[in-house]
């Protein structure tokens, strides 16, 4: 384009440079903070960022955000928990104590005369006939080993059954009992062998 075809008046701009300006952009100097803010940025950036990452990795459960496991699901689940019971402030009910039932008493058999135990019927009363007759009684009461004989009172006015040890007492009882008399004593020394019954005059009545 050449200035006859120009349409445009001319301005400052059409005007030639001066001999003596300047040519080009000339940018002011460089400050020293501008030379070396990289090489800080890289000293500091780089440790934090390797620093932050490791501190990261090493916190990392492999658990993408978002999502997690169905054991951490599980351990979040809160606990049902069973409803405490109501306090209604009333005492709660003791429990009747047990009682423990005794062990049976095995109870003893009842003693049983024996009536093979020797007896000696002795009459001191000096009636007739009288120990034959009570011998008599006795052996019809199923007494196998009756003696009929004479006695001496010795001092005694009560007709007695004497027996000579404690087993002895059922069946000198009995004896008692068949005769009707109510004296039933234990003695050794008269009745050292089974059972003596001494008649005195009282029984012949």
């Amino acid at each position: 384009m050449t200035k006859a075809s120009d349409p445009y008046p001319e301005d400052e701009f059409d005007a030639p440079p001066a001999p003596d300006a300047p040519v080009g952009v000339h940018r002011a100097p460089r400050s020293w903070w501008s030379r070396w803010w990289p090489f800080v940025a890289v000293i500091v950036l780089v440790p934090s960022l390797t620093v932050g990452f490791v501190v990261w990795a090493s916190s990392w459960d492999g658990d993408l955000p978002g999502f997690s496991s169905s054991a951490d699901d599980d351990a979040a689940a809160p606990e049902e928990s069973t409803p405490a019971p109501e306090d209604t402030g009333a005492a709660p009910e003791e429990s009747a104590p047990v009682e423990e039932e005794a062990p049976p008493v095995e109870e003893e058999p009842p003693a049983v005369a024996d009536l093979s135990t020797p007896v000696r019927v002795l009459n001191a009363a000096n009636v007739s006939g009288l120990a034959g007759s009570a011998a008599g009684d006795l052996e019809d009461a199923g007494f196998t080993s009756v003696v009929a004989d004479n006695g001496n009172a010795g001092g005694l006015t009560t007709t007695t059954v004497f027996y000579g040890s404690p087993e002895l007492a059922v069946t000198a009882q009995q004896v008692a009992t068949t005769l009707g008399i109510t004296s039933v004593v234990e003695s050794a020394d008269t009745a050292p062998e089974g059972i003596v019954v001494l008649l005195v005059a009282d029984f012949a009545r």
